[in-house]
């Protein structure tokens, strides 16, 4: 393939469209991003006060139930909130140390997809019925690289090897809708790798597979991220999918994110109640018999949502404190001294003690 640019040649250019990049800055990092969407019942604040970062070759998992605020997370990331009646309202999205928040769109969209792509989470809407799915390959060589239609096309036809499609040159020209579930999502794939991007964006990349195809498609990013070197973002509500591929993980509920640290510690030490309560959902192979334990109620409703910790409804250690008092994420005990380690609780240390 060597029409396209490879990750390290991307992570050791100086500029990124036309602007200077920090060479000690982290690959991508959030800081801050508060995301809102004005609807007739009101303002719902999908993403508030949420940082996280990724480093080149590293897996972040972002984890939380639906309506948590996940893919708008990723939407922000590639600048494709709808306005209206969505927009971002703070903080700042920085690839290498520049800012993209603040590029102009030209530019914005030169760093979209050459540098950060997305793989969405249904590919039967995400991919255009009416064109073939070489066509749609292609497409991207076309517009970001000015390469030539027979040139795009043959590129396609090695993306779609990449990717493990069978007869991949006999179906250059097939339809959407001629592709299986698994075959429709690793042509999204090749899409999202056909201009090596830094970053890959997975956003519920599994859904609606059976777990066969689901191992294929998780084995296939894996395979495809250590041979580029890209840092992936996995957006996921499959806590079995996370521990098996990601280095770190971020738990987000009604918008922020309130647990965050290596996938070990996390799944082994959970210190934020609504994390404790997404292992103990989960059925355990090695108890014989039992019940699991589901998290009681439903999440709230973001145009109202609860004073202090949104969790509180929900929560079996809530005290009055977590009804007044909103907690800031911290580092969840004096005994964890790893920065990176950091929960939003008022009773963290508690929690973490008593395990």
């Amino acid at each position: 393939m060597t029409t396209t640019t490879s990750v390290p040649s991307k992570l050791s250019a100086s500029t990124v469209a036309g602007h200077d990049v920090d060479p000690d800055a982290p690959l991508l990092q959030v800081e801050d991003l508060r995301v809102e969407f004005t609807m007739p019942t009101g303002t719902v604040v999908a993403n508030d006060r949420v940082n996280y970062q990724l480093d080149a070759g590293e897996t972040l998992a972002i984890l939380g139930e639906s309506g948590s605020g996940k893919s708008v997370s990723a939407q922000a990331v590639m600048g494709i909130i709808d306005s209206p009646p969505g927009a971002i309202t703070g903080g700042a999205v920085r690839y290498r140390g520049i800012d993209l928040l603040q590029l102009p769109e030209k530019d914005r969209r030169k760093v979209r997809g050459d540098h950060i792509s997305i793989i969405f989470q249904d590919a039967l809407t995400a991919l255009n019925p009416v064109y073939t799915v070489g066509f749609q390959i292609a497409e991207m060589l076309r517009v970001h690289r000015g390469t030539s239609k027979s040139e795009a096309r043959k590129v396609a036809v090695d993306l779609m090897d990449r990717v493990k499609i069978p007869s991949a040159r006999e179906r250059l020209d097939a339809y959407p809708h001629e592709f299986s579930g698994g075959m429709r999502q690793r042509v999204m794939i090749a899409m999202s790798l056909a201009l090596d991007p830094a970053v890959l964006i997975a956003d519920e990349p599994t859904t609606a597979l059976d777990v066969t195809v689901q191992a294929q498609v998780m084995d296939l990013l894996a395979e495809l991220q250590a041979e580029t070197g890209m840092g992936l973002i996995l957006i996921t509500h499959d806590l079995g999918v996370v521990a098996e591929v990601a280095d770190r993980v971020a738990v987000m509920y009604a918008g922020r994110i309130v647990e965050t640290g290596e996938i070990d510690d996390v799944y082994h030490t959970p210190t934020h109640p609504y994390t404790i309560g997404l292992m103990e959902s989960l059925p355990q192979l090695d108890v014989k018999g039992g019940r699991l334990r589901p998290i009681p109620g439903s999440p709230p409703d973001l145009t109202r949502r609860p004073s202090g910790c949104a969790f509180h409804p929900r929560c079996r250690f809530a005290q009055q404190v977590c009804v007044d008092k909103d907690p800031e994420l911290r580092i969840p005990a004096a005994s964890m001294v790893d920065d990176d380690r950091l929960a939003a609780c008022h009773f963290s240390e508690e929690i973490v003690d008593a395990q």
